[in-house]
């Protein structure tokens, strides 16, 4: 608390964005039936099993340079001989069982597919992002945990060891090993367990700086000024993981919205970037496949490098030649 307490981006008893939130939409039982029953929205969830690929992670080469997405923001990463495993949502992105439930075809990992996690990085601690199921499972197989102030504490009430916690609050940094080192920085989100919020733990944004790429990963979040910082202040980004999904107009200041992805990506002015947060679970009212539509559709007419890859398939990040296919073109 001492450190939370001191933090610039904590006052009155909780953390703050940058830019004040927009208010909450008031629930009601007419928006909440709507949503449940995709009223309005065509393809709200996929007609059929979504296609994927298993890999065998225990097989990798340490060496390997690769990405894989495990759908939503669920990553497995081998950075220069160190592995990351982000926001790995792989048993249940819901604190009850009927709500939120993945798309058929997409739970194609689970924690007995993970092998020994170097570094485990969570972004928030929304359901969707922090399962508690999953990391219980893979606790004996993480080395440590890093995470926004505050985060730390829902994994010291799980009994993981403090000494491998590290929690940082934005612009800070901590050398992993030799030449790489792993930067928190801004988003502009919220926090809480609870379905209204209390903001009592940071939400963040990674970079991982590293001999082979520059990668940064956004978290959830919103557009704004933060994203033209960070890309003044990092001018070599390889790889930009933003989440671009699950919007709506009620979210527009903490999730990108469509009119704002291709300004995000001027912003930072990656080489390639990689749109996540969508194609697992439906948290919003816009067709399931919208994002990778739009995504497509701006490498065709703006000249982006957005890579659209299926869950499971690997992405050799310094590979620049290699291609993906529209995977869900043929899917209602």
């Amino acid at each position: 608390m001492e450190k939370i307490e001191a933090s610039p981006n904590y006052h009155d008893g909780k953390f703050h964005n940058h830019s004040p939130r927009l208010p909450s939409p008031k629930f009601t039982l007419k928006g909440a039936w709507d949503f449940a029953t995709g009223k309005g929205v065509d393809n709200l969830r996929p007609s059929m099993p979504l296609p994927s690929i298993k890999t065998d992670l225990f097989q990798l080469d340490r060496k390997d340079n690769v990405i894989m997405w495990m759908g939503h923001s669920s990553l497995f990463m081998q950075i220069d001989g160190i592995r990351f495993l982000v926001d790995p949502v792989l048993v249940t992105g819901s604190p009850v069982s009927f709500f939120n439930k993945p798309y058929p075809g997409t739970e194609v990992y689970k924690p007995k597919d993970i092998p020994d996690i170097d570094y485990l990085l969570i972004t928030h601690d929304h359901w969707d992002h922090l399962d508690y199921k999953a990391v219980i499972n893979l606790k004996d197989k993480i080395g440590k945990v890093v995470c926004g102030l505050g985060v730390g504490e829902h994994f010291r009430r799980w009994k993981f060891n403090n000494e491998n916690i590290i929690e940082l609050d934005w612009n800070e940094s901590v050398t992993l090993k030799e030449n790489i080192v792993l930067h928190i920085l801004a988003a502009q989100h919220y926090s809480g367990r609870a379905s209204f919020g209390s903001d009592n733990t940071l939400w963040v944004s990674f970079m991982i700086e590293a001999p082979s790429a520059n990668i940064f990963i956004s978290g959830d979040t919103g557009y704004g000024g933060h994203f033209s910082e960070i890309g003044k202040k990092f001018h070599n980004i390889d790889l930009a993981i933003l989440e671009f999904g699950q919007y709506g107009y009620d979210w527009r200041d903490i999730h990108i919205m469509p009119d704002e992805f291709a300004q995000t990506i001027n912003d930072l002015n990656p080489r390639r970037s990689f749109a996540t947060h969508h194609a697992k679970y439906t948290l919003a009212r816009h067709s399931w496949k919208e994002p990778l539509e739009i995504a497509s559709k701006l490498n065709e007419q703006e000249g982006f490098n957005i890579i659209t890859p299926m869950i499971g398939e690997l992405v050799y990040y310094k590979d620049f030649s290699q291609k993906f296919t529209k995977w869900w073109e043929n899917i209602e």
